[in-house]
């Protein structure tokens, strides 16, 4: 029987590609019951970093504004990570347990950079500086909540963020 027909057959497929690729993530930087590894957080973590600084410089703001989303794809992609095509691979190959709540908790870090650029933009266009420094300090310290939820996905955490606690982080 053509295994296109049978979902039987399919996630037996599937079942022998993540043996497999296991097998390929042994001795490397890449979790191998994920599938994904901790080094795509770093461009979470230059974000925070830049964020971090704002409240004593505000003119940082400017180089926040020109950090942009990355994929998990496109990080290694551009990435010099040793491992970086199997790096893609592996994450093609993720099982949906551990990719669908780590791709959720990523669109939330992208919409909470976001947001907390236009805290910051707005009270420093209010001319109110100190609430531009809270306005700062609160989104990075949220951005590090869900980016340390992100890394025990990675990790192999099944525990996620429930939706009411992904809104109470993006609305403060």
């Amino acid at each position: 029987m053509n295994a296109s027909l049978n979902p039987a057959l399919d996630g037996d497929a599937a079942d022998a590609g993540q043996t497999g690729m296991r097998a390929r993530l042994a001795g490397t930087n890449i979790n191998e019951e994920t599938f994904l590894a901790t080094d795509y957080l770093n461009h979470f973590n230059e974000i925070i970093m830049l964020l971090e600084m704002v409240p004593d410089m505000p003119e940082c703001l400017d180089d926040c504004k020109e950090w942009r989303p990355k994929s998990y794809i496109e990080h290694f992609r551009d990435s010099g990570f040793s491992d970086k095509e199997l790096a893609v691979a592996a994450y093609e190959q993720a099982p949906a347990s551990y990719r669908e709540p780590f791709d959720t908790t990523v669109e939330s870090m992208n919409r909470l950079v976001a947001l907390g650029i236009e805290w910051i933009d707005a009270a420093l266009a209010a001319g109110n500086r100190a609430a531009a420094a809270h306005e700062a300090t609160r989104a990075s310290r949220a951005l590090q909540k869900l980016v340390d939820v992100a890394s025990a996905i990675i990790h192999g955490s099944a525990a996620a963020l429930e939706q009411d606690e992904i809104d109470a982080l993006l609305t403060g």
